[in-house]
C-alpha cells in the first residue's frame, strides 16, 4: 500500500509502498481518509517523544480518521507499530476507535482530535477545572493553545487568560473567548509584573504549551503573588520552548502550586479515547474553531516540516 515511509531516526519520511497491515484479533482495520501532523506525531517518528518505540522502518501518525469495512467513520487512536495512521490502511484497537458525528468532516476531525484531547483531558481530567474558575493558557497562539482557549471558556471557566509571543493571533484569540492576553516578548520586567497582576486576582488553572523560561516565569510570578492557601494547579502539556526548566524550591514550598503533566501515562489510554469523543461530540454545539490545509499524501517529504496558524492534515487519494 502507499504510505509515508521513516526509515531511520532523525530523517523525515518519504512516500512510498509498505505492507499493508492485517487486522488481528479485538482490531479494526481501517480505511484511512486523513492523518494529521503534530508535534508528537514528529517526536515519534524520529525517536525522541517519551512515547517512541523506536521501531523502524514505520509509518509516522498517531491517530487518524478513516471508515470502517461497514462504512462508518471513525477517529481512530494508537494505530498498531510500526503501522501509523498516514497509510491507505491501519489497524488499531476496536476499543480506540471513535465513530464520528455527522456534522464534523474528516480533515476537521482529524486535525482538532489530538490538540483539543490535549486541554480537555488537562482541564477535566487533571484539573478538575469547576465553573467560574480562572484558566492561564501559556502559549494560546498555537494551534492547540487557541483550542485550550475556546474548550475553556466552553467547560465553564470564569474567565481565561492568554499568552502568546504573536501580537496578532493573540488578538484573534481573544476573538475566540480570551478576557485578558499578555504578549511574551516583553521585557522580563514588564512581563513579570503583567503575571503577577493575574495571579493576585486569582488563576485556578494554568495549561502549559511551552515549558521553558515562561513557564519558569509564571510559576514563580504564581508562587510570590497568589492567595495564600489557593492551590493553582500547573497542568504541563506541551514542550514547545524546551524540555526543561530550573524551579526554585522555595515556589513549591512557599505556595499551593500543584504541578502535574497531561498526557499518555498521566491519563489512561481509556480515558483519553473518552476526552476525544465527548470533544468530538461538541465540535459542532460549542463551534469550535480551527484552521486545517489538507496535503494529498504523496506530498509528504514536502509538507513534513511545514508549521503555521494552519494544521496539516494528510488526505488519502
Amino acid at each position: 500500500m502507499k504510505a509515508a515511509v521513516v526509515m531511520e531516526a532523525g530523517t523525515g519520511p518519504v512516500y512510498g509502498e509498505f505492507a499493508e497491515p492485517v487486522a488481528g484479533e479485538g482490531e479494526q482495520r481501517i480505511a484511512v481518509t486523513a492523518a494529521a501532523i503534530s508535534h508528537a506525531t514528529r517526536g515519534r517518528a524520529a525517536g525522541r517523544h517519551y512515547s517512541a518505540t523506536n521501531r523502524y522502518p514505520l509509518i509516522p501518525g498517531i491517530d487518524g480518521v478513516g471508515r470502517l469495512a461497514d462504512g462508518q467513520r471513525v477517529y481512530f487512536a494508537g494505530p498498531r507499530a510500526p503501522f501509523g495512521s498516514m497509510a491507505g490502511v491501519a489497524v488499531a484497537s476496536a476499543a480506540l476507535c471513535v465513530p464520528l458525528p455527522d456534522g464534523v468532516d474528516d480533515v476537521t476531525a482529524a486535525a482538532i482530535a489530538n490538540p483539543g484531547m490535549s486541554s480537555w483531558a488537562a482541564l477535566q481530567r487533571r484539573a478538575g477545572l469547576q465553573p467560574g474558575q480562572t484558566v492561564l493558557v501559556n502559549g494560546a497562539t498555537g494551534v492547540a493553545g487557541r483550542l485550550a482557549v475556546q474548550i475553556a471558556r466552553h467547560l465553564g471557566a470564569g474567565r481565561v487568560i492568554a499568552t502568546g509571543r504573536d501580537a496578532a493571533t493573540l488578538q484573534r484569540v481573544a476573538a475566540l473567548g480570551a478576557d485578558a492576553t499578555i504578549s511574551l516578548l516583553q521585557e522580563d520586567a514588564a512581563l513579570e509584573d503583567a503575571l503577577k497582576a493575574e495571579f493576585a486576582r486569582g488563576v485556578d488553572v494554568v495549561i502549559d504549551y511551552l515549558w521553558g523560561p515562561s513557564a519558569e516565569q509564571l510559576l514563580i510570578a504564581g508562587a510570590k503573588t497568589g492567595p495564600d492557601g489557593r492551590p493553582i494547579r500547573f497542568v504541563q502539556v506541551g514542550s514547545a520552548s524546551s524540555e526543561d526548566i530550573t524551579l526554585p524550591g522555595a515556589v513549591l514550598r512557599g505556595s499551593a502550586i500543584e504541578l502535574m503533566g497531561s498526557g499518555i501515562g498521566s491519563v489512561s489510554i481509556d480515558g483519553l479515547v473518552a476526552t476525544v469523543a465527548e470533544m468530538l461530540a461538541t465540535v459542532g454545539p460549542a463551534s469550535l474553531e480551527i484552521a486545517t490545509k489538507a496535503v494529498p499524501l504523496a506530498e509528504v517529504e514536502r509538507a513534513w516540516d511545514s508549521d503555521g496558524p494552519a494544521r496539516t492534515v494528510f488526505v488519502m487519494a
